[in-house]
């Protein structure tokens, strides 16, 4: 691995923790405990390009930048870095697992579909989860504040996951094309 594939590779996945920041914090819509936003979109384009150690990264560190920005830092700020987390972690081992048979997730999308969106509701469930633990910890608990939301949620991820993962195709395109990326280099 050369450093000039390594330093664009960090550049990259810094400018994707950035965007992912600034999505999540200032490009959301913001209603009680539901929230909709397009920050999955660096994780996703990120994902693909790269897999589920950078994704990952992406993710907790974009997620931290976000929680930082919005709350500051709080007792339970690292359980908010796990729902992102997990979304980089099903969609990057979704496209390696493609990547090791000289495939690109994306170029299935019927597969890439569901498994986008398998990490929509595995990442509204984990959300559910912290929303619940953070609500025990810091005494504001109550069933309807953390549950009665929770379909609401659901249809929100679906929908929010469709349109990024729409979005991302191309961008991961582009971006290979310019020759970002190192999960099967190939057509």
């Amino acid at each position: 691995m050369s450093s000039k594939f390594t330093t664009r590779r960090l550049a990259t996945d810094a400018i994707l923790v950035a965007l992912y920041a600034l999505l999540a914090a200032f490009v959301s819509i913001k209603a009680g405990n539901l929230r909709i936003t397009f920050a999955s979109l660096p994780i996703v384009v990120c994902a693909l390009l790269y897999g589920p150690a950078d994704a990952c990264i992406v993710a907790a560190l974009g997620e931290l930048m976000n929680q930082m920005l919005s709350y500051g830092f709080t007792l339970t700020t690292p359980l908010w870095l796990v729902p992102p987390v997990v979304r980089a972690l099903i969609i990057g081992l979704g496209a390696a697992a493609f990547s090791a048979r000289g495939e690109r997730l994306e170029k299935s999308l019927a597969k890439f579909y569901l498994i986008c969106l398998a990490a929509a509701l595995a990442t509204t469930l984990a959300n559910t989860a912290v929303l619940w633990l953070d609500s025990v910890i810091l005494g504001y608990y109550s069933y309807e504040y953390v549950f009665a939301s929770f379909l609401v949620r659901i249809f929100t991820g679906v929908v929010t996951a469709v349109i990024v993962s729409t979005i991302a195709v191309p961008v991961a395109a582009a971006l290979r094309k310019a020759g970002f990326g190192r999960l099967c280099a190939e057509g």
